[in-house]
């Protein structure tokens, strides 16, 4: 993985945030991809191009940099080829803000659903979550300190040296002492105490330690669209009210450094800064994946009634993906340049459906490739997280091991395609359902079977589905 560039974001305040990877190029962004995707090499082109163009925004005049927007892409192709896996593995390659979102939760304003705006706030809160997660990561040596030191308080009561404060003779300031030294005695014994500690002596010990009570505040607030921003902010307000309580436990010290490490980042990090950093992160490098747009496209007919909110779903879609203003919790957020990826399959509809101005603002256009014998044997090889090698480890923690023979995966490969030509083509999600299938027995007595070595070859993989495959009501019902 390359090394992340700190790249000056607006120039304001000297604040800089971690917006790309400088030495990340397109064809370095592919590699990566096809470490956990096969195929779709166009997709994989388009969002890769549309990744790096972020960093060379970054590097145009400032003047003229807000002129430079994002080119959205728009996937068509079939459920269970890599349309979302792209998008959530690119979010991940670069620390991005990420939301996946389906088009066909959202309803027209005036209707009861989820209005579109909630996009963008779960937007901020993802951002929010990765910037607060990177600050507790700078702050941890320093928060695993102090918990060390509040460990030996517990251990040792009135041992730590605290500084006193004196008054000045002209105000009433108070100017901070050096520390004052405790008893010699104690200041040993907690040295003392202290190797112990970090030997592990004291990990099973169990300690007094003071945490911060949090109160949960039980409400809902009914109404339309909107609604759920307005409890939120409702929520935090009484939050705020109540004062916050501390509380007493008695826990062993190796639960003590969990629970007190969590408390001590957050005191130690700048929430404010967090906001301000999530709310820039958000702006410049937010992704958001909007999913079955297809089911939004107008009927052919032009016929009104249950549906007659579709259209309306890309008429409020359509300033987010322009460039608009949304109110937040954390603050105000414009999407001028954050990356929207549409997706769809367009069975039904076709991209033309969509209307005009939303199809303007979608100008990369790729179609993804239904999947085939040859692509269902590299999913089961070659991407880090196959699922051969997830079954492997998880029948691992029974102690049973599991072996793949080549013959058996191209048996599979063909089953799959053969099931998916044969009724609802579902993409690579079929071999969820086949392999569950093909290893229901051995999941289940694993328990049994510890230290047991499972060879799983082409007459293994022939017993248990070929007959299931060959029965076209069987597979209706079970593949």
């Amino acid at each position: 993985m390359s090394e992340a560039v700190e790249i000056d974001n607006q120039n304001q305040e000297g604040t800089k945030e971690l917006i790309a990877l400088s030495e990340l190029t397109p064809r370095k962004i592919v590699e990566e991809l096809d470490q956990y995707i096969v195929s779709q090499q166009d997709a994989k082109k388009a969002v890769a191009v549309a990744l790096r163009n972020r960093w060379r925004r970054l590097q145009v005049d400032e003047d003229f940099r807000d002129e430079i927007t994002p080119k959205n892409i728009l996937m068509i192709g079939p459920t269970g080829v890599g349309k979302t896996e792209i998008s959530r593995r690119l979010a991940k390659l670069t620390g991005a803000p990420f939301v996946k979102v389906e088009a066909s939760k959202f309803t027209e304003v005036g209707y009861v659903g989820r209005d579109v705006e909630s996009i963008i706030r779960d937007l901020v809160e993802a951002s929010v979550s990765i910037v607060q997660e990177e600050e507790r990561e700078r702050v941890r040596k320093r928060a695993e300190e102090e918990v060390e030191e509040l460990i030996l308080d517990a251990l040792l009561p009135g041992s730590r040296e605290e500084k006193t404060t004196i008054s000045l003779d002209s105000s009433d300031e108070s100017a901070e002492q050096d520390p004052k030294p405790a008893d010699e005695n104690l200041k040993k014994t907690r040295a003392k105490l202290r190797d112990l500690l970090k030997s592990g002596k004291f990990e099973e010990r169990d300690i007094d330690i003071e945490l911060t009570k949090h109160v949960s505040t039980q409400m809902q607030v009914l109404g339309g669209q909107g609604m759920a921003e307005i409890e939120g902010q409702i929520k935090d307000l009484f939050q705020n009210m109540i004062p916050q309580k501390k509380e007493k436990k008695k826990v062993r010290v190796k639960d003590a450094r969990r629970l007190l490490l969590g408390e001590v980042q957050d005191r130690f990090i700048d929430h404010e800064q967090v906001i301000e950093r999530a709310l820039k992160r958000a702006e410049q490098a937010g992704i958001v994946f909007v999913d079955e747009i297809d089911k939004v496209c107008g009927r052919e007919s032009g016929q009104k009634g249950p549906d007659v909110s579709r259209e309306g779903v890309q008429r409020d879609l359509l300033p987010l993906v322009e460039g608009t203003t949304v109110g937040t919790k954390y603050g105000s957020i414009n999407t001028e340049h954050i990356l929207f990826i549409a997706s769809g399959a367009f069975h039904i509809s076709k991209p033309s459906d969509l209307m005009p101005e939303f199809q303007g603002r979608f100008p990369i256009r790729v179609e993804l490739q239904s999947l085939g014998t040859e692509e269902f044997f590299l999913i089961l090889t070659e991407p880090r997280n196959a699922l051969t090698r997830q079954y492997q480890e998880l029948l691992a923690t029974e102690g049973v091991t599991l072996e793949f023979k080549q013959e058996a995966l191209r048996e599979l490969a063909q089953l799959t395609a053969e099931v998916n030509s044969q009724s609802e083509d579902i993409g690579a999600r079929r071999l969820h359902t086949i392999l569950e299938k093909l290893l229901e027995e051995i999941s289940f007595e694993a328990s049994e079977r510890s230290g047991e070595h499972v060879l799983v070859d082409k007459a293994y993989v022939q017993e248990r589905l070929t007959d299931i495959i060959k029965d076209s009501d069987l597979t209706k019902y079970i593949l």
